[in-house]
């Protein structure tokens, strides 16, 4: 589901590697296991994180097949799960590469975008946020990693422009650090994630870190109800067929 390996000179570089499925499509439990996972890592002796995944895919995000199977009582579950994911991938206060394989579809996205330095394949892999397509919003966490990420009108047009972009174009419009040759994808994170490791003490690292993510979470925390807001209209979309209709339409381009 996930899959942890420690890289680095001085085996101190975590690497996590989503592997649930052939796209790491997000359910209850990788949202869960990803959130052990980073939660250990505060006291665990690893110097910095590098986030990636398998395949061809990082992650296609949200499993829209487990929401339309489960229903409400499932969505009641899943919603406040892919929430703290993001918001405790967001807030580990060490520093945080992504290495982004392939295809990071709308919460794939958003993960990729937690990290403090994202890097993309080049290839066929598409970034993007097509959230708003499915018929349901994101959390407010997700809006805030989003915003702190490529800034006010950036977010706003990934947001409602509802697509998918090549890693150039995600480079261009800084969601995208580097963009990188598959084969040297993986060592140029970890020697990245090093960097940040060797060339700040870990305490005035963790310090910035919290400094500069602050507002964003300060905001996720006061506007905290609307949550409820998403958590009722992804209810309704599991039951009136805007999320088949969304799947069928996709599976047949």
């Amino acid at each position: 589901m996930i899959e942890r390996e420690d890289v680095g000179t001085d085996g101190r570089i975590a690497v996590l590697r989503l592997a649930h499925g052939p796209v790491s499509a997000m359910d209850l439990e990788l949202c869960e296991a990803v959130t052990e996972q980073l939660r250990g890592l505060v006291a665990d002796p690893a110097r910095a994180v590098v986030l990636t995944g398998t395949g061809s895919s990082f992650s296609a995000g949200v499993d829209l097949r487990r929401i339309l199977d489960g229903g409400p009582d499932y969505v009641k579950r899943f919603f406040p799960a892919l929430a703290e994911m993001f918001q405790v991938a967001f807030e580990l206060a060490k520093p945080v590469v992504a290495a982004v394989n392939g295809h990071a579809i709308a919460g794939g996205c958003v993960f990729a975008a937690t990290a403090d330095v994202t890097l993309m394949a080049e290839g066929k892999g598409r970034i993007g946020l097509p959230e708003i397509k499915v018929g349901v919003p994101f959390p407010r966490i997700a809006l805030e990693v989003m915003r702190y990420a490529v800034g006010e009108v950036g977010y706003r047009r990934l947001v409602l422009g509802a697509r998918t972009h090549t890693a150039a174009d995600a480079h261009a419009m800084g969601l995208v650090d580097h963009v990188v040759d598959p084969a040297g994808l993986l060592p140029r994170a970890v020697e990245i994630a090093e960097g940040l490791a060797a060339d700040v003490p870990a305490d005035t690292f963790a310090a910035t870190k919290t400094q500069l993510r602050r507002e964003s979470l300060e905001r996720t925390a006061r506007y905290a109800d609307e949550d409820e807001t998403g958590i009722a209209l992804w209810s309704r979309r599991a039951t009136d067929g805007w999320i088949a209709r969304y799947l069928e339409s996709v599976t047949r381009r």
